[in-house]
């Protein structure tokens, strides 16, 4: 058995897989002899079937996985051996591999074409600079946060007449081009806050309601998108995109958050009795917990960004043309035109990860199975304290951690990607001239956007 790679261009490939008959023709012969002992024919003793029946009836199919497997492994192999980074997998092409004589097979050729990683350096220094963006935690985002909270644990009291902001519970019934109540037509109550919509003249109508107030409306006016209009009006999500007529709103109930009073018994409520003591504790707290999370944030945005440079410099080139091969083959239910409109996205996500996958290797970034399961421990350890449980002992923790990763292959894999991400983005912020830049919260994540839609 032989493979030979012939070169098209730097990107891609050709793969023959020569395979003689004496590679295949022993575990041919013992898969027929196999088949021959399990194989019942009427007219037969078992295991006496003539084997000429046996290669007419099931020596293609045979024959066909033995090959396969031949295949596999010499195409593994020879991938393996000379350390070729391709992407997606060997396709085959018909055209040009040998026709199968079932009949009297011989030795045979079969041809795979394959899409290569291109070949580039990422030498990290700090001559290369990095913008580093953080959100400064000041009074006045600390201030927004208490208010949330205190709006988050105040309570809905009703009222008379609408504010901007209030819930309105109202019935919705389905209406014709003469306003006329539909026969069979929606007739649902449901709820709704002017707080969401995005039309400025419909939220001024729902200001100054009343009960028992009517409105002739769109739906598609007070809901915030396809499926939040199918789940007010009680039906299903087609329906509620072929949706063409207007609904009649009688107001039944308007409802008016009211914000807990921001004292210790809403601290003791969200943190526990005991732990934060007095209003400016209280505070510090919220800033320590968003400077925590923003840093997450800031971490993520230094990251894509810093990609997306590199990205740009680099200008890697792919092999399209296989690659959209390869898509369609791996998902059939792709059309052509659906291919080409996502493929300039696939094919940027996998240039990042061609990037990262460099970095990592030049220097040397690897995530152990031992730091996978000191992660799932710490994860499990959170669980049992966010639920005020006792922490179990280090061994039973550990037991707990490895049923984890060992039962549950995506979450493994999720704890893998974010540790692999976590070490990288500590590397690079080591590696290369960090440039901080403090900005509101607002330009924080007009700047995530505009990185993550690079």
């Amino acid at each position: 058995m032989e493979v030979v790679k012939e070169n098209i261009d730097d990107l891609n490939a050709i793969l023959k897989v020569k395979i003689a008959k004496e590679d295949y023709q022993d575990d041919y012969e013992k898969a027929l002899k196999e088949a021959r002992k399990q194989v019942q024919l009427p007219g037969f003793r078992p295991g006496h079937v003539p084997m000429s029946i046996i290669k007419k009836k099931y020596g293609a199919s045979l024959l066909s996985e033995e090959l396969d497997k031949l295949i596999n492994l010499a195409l593994y192999d020879y991938i393996k051996d000379n350390n070729l980074n391709i992407l997606g997998q060997p396709i085959p092409v018909p055209e040009k591999s040998s026709t199968i004589d079932w009949k009297n097979p011989g030795d045979f050729e079969f041809v795979y074409e394959i899409g290569l990683a291109p070949e580039f350096d990422v030498k990290l220094n700090k001559k290369s600079k990095a913008e580093y963006s953080k959100v400064k935690i000041d009074d006045e985002l600390v201030n927004k946060q208490v208010e949330d909270l205190a709006r988050r644990h105040g309570a809905l009291e009703e009222q008379e007449e609408s504010q901007d902001n209030d819930m309105i519970l109202a019935n919705f019934v389905e209406v014709d081009e003469n306003n006329q109540p539909v026969e069979g037509g929606v007739n649902h109550t449901s709820s709704v806050v002017n707080e969401y919509f995005t039309d400025e003249d419909t939220k001024k109508k729902f200001v100054g309601l009343k009960i028992g107030d009517k409105l002739i409306i769109d739906p598609k006016k007070i809901s915030n998108g396809i499926a939040d209009m199918a789940a007010m009006l009680n039906i299903s999500k087609e329906a509620a995109e072929n949706f063409a007529n207007k609904v009649e709103l009688t107001v039944e109930k308007i409802k008016r958050l009211k914000p807990a009073n921001i004292d210790q018994e809403l601290i003791d409520k969200i943190y526990g009795e005991g732990n934060v003591a007095g209003i400016e504790e209280f505070k510090a707290k919220i800033k320590e917990e968003l400077e925590k999370v923003f840093s997450k944030d800031s971490d993520l945005v230094f990251k894509k960004q810093f990609l997306n440079k590199l990205k740009d410099k680099l200008k890697l080139k792919l092999p399209d043309t296989f690659l959209k091969k390869w898509i369609k083959l791996t998902n059939p239910e792709l059309t052509e035109e659906q291919i080409e409109k996502e493929y300039d996205q696939y094919a940027d996500t996998l240039r990042n990860q061609l990037i990262e996958n460099k970095i990592m290797q030049e220097d040397g970034i690897k995530v152990t199975n031992e730091e996978v399961l000191e992660h799932a421990k710490e994860l499990v350890g959170n669980q049992y304290a966010q639920y005020g449980m006792m922490i179990p002992e280090d061994k039973e923790l550990e037991t707990i951690a490895k049923k984890i990763i060992l039962a549950d292959e995506k979450e493994a894999k999720k704890m893998y990607d974010q540790l692999y991400d976590e070490k990288l983005t500590k590397h690079l912020k080591e590696a290369v001239k960090v440039d901080e830049k403090e900005m509101n919260v607002d330009d924080f994540y007009k700047k995530a956007n505009e990185a993550v839609q690079a």
